[in-house]
């Protein structure tokens, strides 16, 4: 009887597991060739809302894509994108600064690889294409924040510990409902910054909420980023509390959002 009960808890455990289903899928554009990771739970049945997942300046590595695994858990389905294209993906700083410039220098190029993506999310059979929203760390803070600027066809967007300025010229109208994540004791992230993204969105009637986690440093969700931020003596450090806080306040963004779709 033991032995049955332990093959019947195998079995379940198997089945429990096998509920999130991931999917690599290749596709180009601005010239690169691309790799998304798309994620969701195939225990629920029916179309749910779909939400990218823009990775951090070192590239679609292994964090970004637990993320759209945690995404689809929550029930959504979560596409991690391919911002840089062609295997490129940093393990130093000085490359993750190349890739990212070269993105950040050709916004049409950046612009058309983030909206390649949201094609490939669209195509999706569980997806409900009405309920799309965005999300994005560091690098990919920046550019969920930049295409919030330029109207993209979103439900909303939230960036985590991400660069806040424009990258092409401020925005004078956003319709797509902004959460802005940050550390407070971010060296990235000057007060000038936040100021100027304050009034950048009040001048925009942007429905924006703007949080200052107390004490916390760059990449507060990510939990390798302290001894990264060791080996190569940058102000990066996990932070539990705000990670957990952060990830809370984005599902009560996107509940709101989605349902207001």
């Amino acid at each position: 009887m033991k032995r049955w009960l332990s093959l019947l808890g195998l079995v379940v455990c198997g089945i429990a597991q096998a509920e999130i289903q991931t999917r690599e899928i290749v596709y180009e554009a601005d010239g690169a060739t691309l790799s998304g990771y798309v994620a969701w739970d195939d225990a629920l049945e029916g179309k749910r809302p779909g939400v990218l997942v823009v990775h951090e300046w070192w590239g679609h590595n292994d964090y970004a894509q637990r993320r759209a695994r945690d995404l689809a858990e929550l029930g959504y389905v979560g596409f991690a994108l391919d911002m840089y294209g062609d295997g490129k993906l940093a393990e130093h700083p000085d490359d993750a600064g190349k890739f990212m410039r070269a993105v950040v220098s050709n916004f049409d190029g950046m612009k058309a690889r983030f909206e390649s993506a949201q094609q490939q999310l669209l195509k999706h059979d569980h997806v409900d294409a009405e309920r799309i929203a965005a999300i994005g760390y560091c690098f990919g803070g920046g550019v969920v924040l930049n295409m919030a600027r330029i109207g993209a066809p979103l439900a909303g967007v939230v960036s985590f510990h991400g660069s806040l300025g424009p990258v092409a010229g401020k925005a004078e109208s956003v319709k797509v409902p902004i959460l802005a994540l940050n550390g407070a004791a971010d060296p990235f992230v000057s007060a000038d910054a936040i100021t100027a993204f304050r009034e950048e969105m009040d001048a925009a009637g942007a429905d924006y909420t703007f949080v200052n986690y107390p004490g916390v440093k760059h990449s507060f969700t990510n939990p390798g980023a302290t001894a990264v931020g060791e080996k190569f003596e940058l102000p990066l450090e996990y932070d539990a509390d705000a990670d957990a806080a952060s990830w809370k306040a984005m599902q009560e963004f996107l509940d709101r959002v989605f349902a207001d779709g």
